[in-house]
C-alpha cells in the first residue's frame, strides 16, 4: 500500500495500537517502542520536512539518475516511475515501470541503458508523452508502454587498414596470430578506432581465435558508435506540454538533435571530447543554449548556429554531475565539491562536501518558485542547496546512487532514491514544509559571504592620494595638473567670533547652537 497523507490505517494496525496504549499498561505490561525505520536526528518527526512513504532494501533496482523519469504515461493523471535498470552486476538490463512501490511492467533490454527521457512527439489528442530509452547505438521509443519506434545511429566509415587486414584473413593470406598483432598496432597508433568485431577478437584466447576468424571473416566491417547521454529540447514553444526534440551525445564526440516526428537528424555538432552530461535551455526553432560536460574535464557551451563550442569551462577535476538552476550551471566534481558557473564561464561560488558526490539532480517546487540542487553523497546523506546555502539534509540507511524529484502518483512533491545495494526509498515533502537557508546545519550566516557594494574611486580621489603619498609630512604638495584646482595645506583657519545682540532668549539660544566662540 503506497502511503499518502489521506491513507487510512488498516484494521490490524488500529487494534495493535489500542492494545499497546490501553490494555497492556492496564495489565502492567510495558512494551519497548519499535525501532525507527529511518535513523534520524534527535529532532522529532513533526519537525521534519519529509514523510517516509516507502523503503524496500530488497527492491533490486540498480540505476543512476539519468535513467529515472516520472511521467503520466497513460494520460490519466497517475504519474509512474520509469527505471532503466542495469541489473545486478550490469547483467540482465531491464526496463521497469513502477506504480507506487510495486512494479507495473518489466521488459528486457538488448544492452545497458544510458539515459531515459519523456517527451511529447505531436499535438494530437489525447496528449500522452512518449518514453525514449537510449541503449547502445539505438533509441527505443515507447507509447502507452508499447514499442513504437527504434532509431539507430548512422554507421561510421571503418578504418581502411583494418578493412584490408580482414580481407587478407578472408583469403587465408594471414594467420590469426598475425592478424592479432597487426590489429593491436592499429589500435595503438590509428586515429580511427577499431570496430566491435576487431575489439572482440583481441580479447580472445589463442585457442578461440581461429574459430572466430572463420565465423566472421565473410562479414563486412561495421563501425558503430553508442549513445552516452540524452536529454530533451523544446522545439518551438516553452510550454510544459510542448513538442520536444531529442538531443543525443555519442561516443564519437558528436551531438545530434532529432526531429520528434520523423526522427531525422536536424542538427549535428562536434565536441573535442566525449559528452557525459547535457543541459539544454531554450527552443530549437528560436534560440537555445547547450552545455556539455565531457570526459576531458571541460564543459563546452554551444548555441543554435554554432557547429563547434563557443565557450569552454576548464575544471580542475572530472565532473560527476551537471544541473542547470535558472541561468546558472552547478557542477559536481570528484574532488568532493560543488561549483557554480555562468554560461560564459564565470565562477560564482564553490562549496566543499563532507564526502564524495555520487549523483546529482534538480529539485523544483513550482508552487513556491524554488529550484535547488540535490547531491547524493557517499556517507548516506542527500544535501539540498540553493545557490551555496544549505537548505536540508536527508539521511538514508545506504549511499544513494540515483535521485529523482517530482510528481509521483497523486503527490506533487515526491523524492525517489535508489541505494547502492539496490534499495528503493520514497519520501513525500510535506505541504507545509518551507526550506529556510541554513536549516540543514549550523554555520556562518549567509550575509557573511555577501560582497559589500563599495563605491568606485574617482580620478580626483586617486590623484590626490598619489600627491599626498609623494609629498609626505612637512613637504609642499606637487603642482596640480592643468585644469584642476590646487589643494593647499596650511594651518587651520579659526572661525570668526559671532556676536549675539541680545534680541531675546530664544534668539540667543539659536546663536549659541552654532560653531565658534560667542561674545
Amino acid at each position: 500500500m503506497f502511503y499518502t497523507p489521506s491513507s487510512k490505517l488498516p484494521t490490524h494496525l488500529i487494534l495493535r495500537n489500542q492494545l499497546r496504549q490501553v490494555f497492556f499498561p492496564f495489565l502492567g505490561i510495558h512494551l519497548p517502542r519499535p525501532p525507527q525505520l529511518f535513523p534520524s536526528s534527535p529532532s522529532s518527526e513533526a519537525s521534519s520536512k519529509w514523510l517516509d512513504a516507502h523503503y524496500d532494501p530488497m527492491a533490486n533496482i540498480h540505476t543512476f539518475s539519468a535513467c529515472l523519469q516520472l511521467a503520466d504515461l497513460h494520460g490519466d493523471g497517475e504519474y509512474k516511475l520509469v527505471v532503466g535498470d542495469l541489473g545486478p552486476g550490469g547483467q540482465q538490463p531491464r526496463l521497469k515501470v513502477l506504480k507506487g512501490p510495486t512494479v507495473l511492467s518489466e521488459s528486457p533490454l538488448p544492452a545497458l541503458p544510458a539515459a531515459a527521457a519523456t517527451f511529447f512527439m505531436e499535438q494530437h489528442e489525447p496528449r500522452t508523452p512518449a518514453l525514449a530509452l537510449a541503449s547502445g547505438p539505438c533509441v527505443y521509443v515507447y507509447k502507452n508502454l508499447r514499442p513504437y519506434f527504434k532509431f539507430s545511429l548512422p554507421q561510421l566509415p571503418p578504418n581502411p587498414l583494418e578493412q584490408d587486414l580482414w580481407n587478407q584473413a578472408k583469403e587465408d593470406r594471414i594467420d590469426p596470430l598475425t592478424l592479432k598483432e597487426m590489429l593491436e598496432g592499429i589500435r595503438e597508433k590509428a586515429e580511427v578506432p577499431l570496430s566491435v568485431q576487431s575489439l572482440r577478437f583481441l580479447q580472445l584466447e589463442l585457442s578461440e581465435m581461429e574459430a572466430f576468424v572463420n565465423q566472421h571473416k565473410s562479414k563486412s566491417i561495421r563501425r558503430q558508435t553508442v549513445i552516452t547521454t540524452m536529454t530533451t529540447l523544446k522545439k518551438n514553444l516553452a510550454d510544459e506540454d510542448a513538442v520536444s526534440c531529442l538531443v543525443l551525445g555519442t561516443e564519437n564526440k558528436e551531438l545530434l538533435v532529432l526531429d520528434p516526428e520523423a526522427f531525422t537528424v536536424l542538427a549535428k555538432m562536434s565536441l573535442p571530447s566525449v559528452p557525459v552530461f547535457l543541459e539544454v535551455s531554450g527552443q530549437f526553432d528560436v534560440e537555445f543554449r547547450l552545455a556539455a560536460a565531457c570526459r576531458n574535464g571541460n564543459i563546452y557551451m554551444l548555441r543554435r548556429d554554432s557547429k563547434r563550442p563557443k565557450y569552454c569551462i576548464e575544471l580542475s577535476a572530472q565532473p560527476v554531475g551537471l544541473v542547470r538552476v535558472h541561468k546558472v550551471l552547478v557542477v559536481g566534481s570528484n574532488q568532493d565539491s560543488l561549483h557554480s558557473f555562468t554560461h560564459k564561464g564565470k565562477r560564482l561560488w564553490t562549496v566543499q562536501m563532507p564526502a564524495a558526490i555520487l549523483t546529482m539532480n534538480l529539485l523544483e517546487q513550482r508552487s513556491r518558485g524554488l529550484q535547488a540542487v540535490m547531491a547524493g553523497l557517499a556517507n548516506g546523506e542527500v544535501r539540498i542547496y540553493r545557490d551555496k546555502a544549505l537548505l536540508s539534509i536527508v539521511r538514508t540507511p545506504d549511499a544513494v546512487t540515483s535521485l529523482c524529484f517530482g510528481r509521483y502518483g497523486r503527490e506533487d512533491h515526491t523524492l525517489i532514491m535508489t541505494t547502492r545495494g539496490g534499495g528503493l526509498i520514497i519520501k513525500i515533502l510535506k505541504r507545509t514544509a518551507v526550506f529556510v537557508e541554513g536549516g540543514g546545519e549550523a554555520g556562518p550566516p549567509p550575509a557573511q559571504a555577501m560582497k559589500l557594494n563599495m563605491p568606485r574611486k574617482t580620478r580626483l580621489y586617486v590623484d590626490q592620494t598619489l600627491r599626498e603619498r609623494e609629498a609626505g609630512t612637512g613637504r609642499p604638495l606637487p603642482a596640480a595638473p592643468p585644469g584642476r584646482p590646487r589643494l593647499r595645506a596650511g594651518p587651520r583657519v579659526q572661525p570668526e567670533p559671532r556676536v549675539c545682540d541680545g534680541a531675546g532668549a530664544a534668539q540667543a539660544a539659536r546663536c549659541g547652537s552654532g560653531p565658534g566662540p560667542h561674545l
